[in-house]
């Protein structure tokens, strides 16, 4: 099988190498496949490339000379202009089986940095797509990523692997804000510092219909630069008390390194509207708010610790399910490899066999014009004889054929009788 995976992710590769080789538009993805068409033609590929990781599969008709991961290697090196002893030493690569293990893990999100993800799928999904559009796809890449859109579907719907929200931000909003509103979008988010962690809690949000988002900041530059990217508003820090007073929702992560809200404080700013219901998410350690403010009527506040507990409990009930997932990429992976050598032996045995027969049918003309006193019955005597002569003679090869392929592995068998018996592609 000439498939070959070559591919830097997040548990191999830093970031900021992951950056300078990734394909972060659309027009230098365009660039890409064609330059990597120009370069390695008659050769099947797609380029999967995400925020955390780069990944190149190429595909050629078995009997054609393999692409090496240097040759890719020193494709990215040129196409991105970074030096390739600056990064390759950072490049895994896998072939055969093994590249598909790989995808189909990948897809399945086992080897993502949230176990059961489910944004790789439709990263998947696209890359696939860009591929095809760009003529990146022939019959392997279509049989290798059906499948693995396949796998990914048996993982999510036979495993527990996508069950619980497992990352910071997605446990304050799926599992905390949602039990406390039923709707977002009449909801005023008040971000209270810049912090990354923040931030991810804002896109959560966003998804949840969130349209009225203020962001209060020591430096109003930055509060200014996350306004504009999430389509909020940025207040002056002298607005702060305003802002609580004003707000639904809390986000707040200043690195402070002591509480700059306690229940005194946030109780007058509410005192306008006491019976108003406000999530505050505490994201500072040591945390923003202080435990007291928590115990103020129609306050629910969750800090950073209560929201580990719960990641923690839905990871290792996700962990759980590890095992049944990989077995179900084991399976699928068999059964791409299987169905690949029954193909490629199938077409082995039919050619075989019309040659043969082509053969004989040759030559029992020849032997028909010399004899022509033989008449009809006799023929076909011949003729039955001479094909169980074929069959007999081709059983041998073509059982061990058969066998091989069902074990998986026939590609020496079939290029060993390709060669003996002249069969050309």
């Amino acid at each position: 099988m000439n498939l070959l995976v070559l591919y830097c992710t997040h548990q191999t590769t830093p970031l900021a190498i992951r950056e300078r080789l990734a394909f972060a538009s659309p027009e230098q993805l365009t660039a890409a496949y064609s330059k990597l068409n120009e370069r390695f033609p008659d050769t099947e590929l797609v380029v999967l490339s995400t925020c955390n990781r780069v990944e190149l599969y190429v595909a050629r008709p078995t009997d054609a000379d393999p692409l090496t991961p240097p040759l890719l290697a020193q494709f990215l090196s040129e196409f991105h202009g970074v030096p390739l002893d600056e990064f390759v030493g950072e490049l895994r690569a896998a072939t055969g089986a093994e590249a598909v293990r790989h995808l189909y893990e990948v897809i399945s999100s086992l080897d993502s940095m949230v176990l059961g993800e489910p944004q790789i799928v439709n990263q998947v999904r696209e890359a696939y797509r860009v591929a095809e559009k760009h003529g990146g796809c022939g019959p392997i890449i279509h049989t290798l990523f059906q499948g693995a859109i396949r796998t990914s579907s048996r993982v999510r719907t036979e495993t527990r692997l996508a069950e619980g929200k497992v990352s910071i931000a997605s446990v304050a909003v799926g599992d905390f804000a949602k039990s406390i509103f039923d709707h977002f979008a009449d909801k005023v988010v008040l971000v209270i510092g810049a912090g990354e962690m923040a931030e991810e809690t804002l896109r959560y949000l966003k998804d949840e219909g969130v349209r009225d988002i203020v962001v209060v900041n020591r430096s109003l530059d930055r509060a200014q630069r996350i306004a504009t990217e999430w389509g909020g508003r940025a207040v002056p820090w002298s607005q702060l008390n305003d802002c609580l007073g004003a707000a639904d929702v809390i986000v707040s992560t200043t690195g402070a390194d002591k509480p700059i809200v306690d229940a005194g404080l946030f109780k007058r700013v509410r005192a306008a509207d006491s019976r108003r219901t406000t999530f505050i998410l505490d994201l500072g350690a040591p945390r923003d708010f202080a435990s007291d403010v928590g115990k103020l009527d129609n306050v629910f506040l969750y800090d950073i610790d209560c929201l580990k507990k719960t990641c923690e409990e839905n990871r290792k009930a996700r962990v759980g399910e590890i095992d049944r997932a990989r077995q179900i990429v084991d399976e699928e992976t068999a059964r791409f490899v299987s169905e690949f050598y029954r193909r490629a032996s199938g077409d082995v045995v039919s050619r075989l066999m019309q040659d043969w027969h082509g053969v004989s049918k040759d030559e029992l003309d020849r032997l028909f014009h010399k004899l022509p006193h033989l008449d009809e019955k006799d023929r076909e005597q011949i003729e039955r004889t001479v094909e169980r002569i074929v069959n007999k003679l081709l059983h041998p090869p073509l059982e061990a054929l058969k066998d091989e392929a069902r074990e998986g592995t026939p590609h020496g068998l079939i290029n060993a009788l390709k060669r003996l018996f002249g069969l050309q592609d």
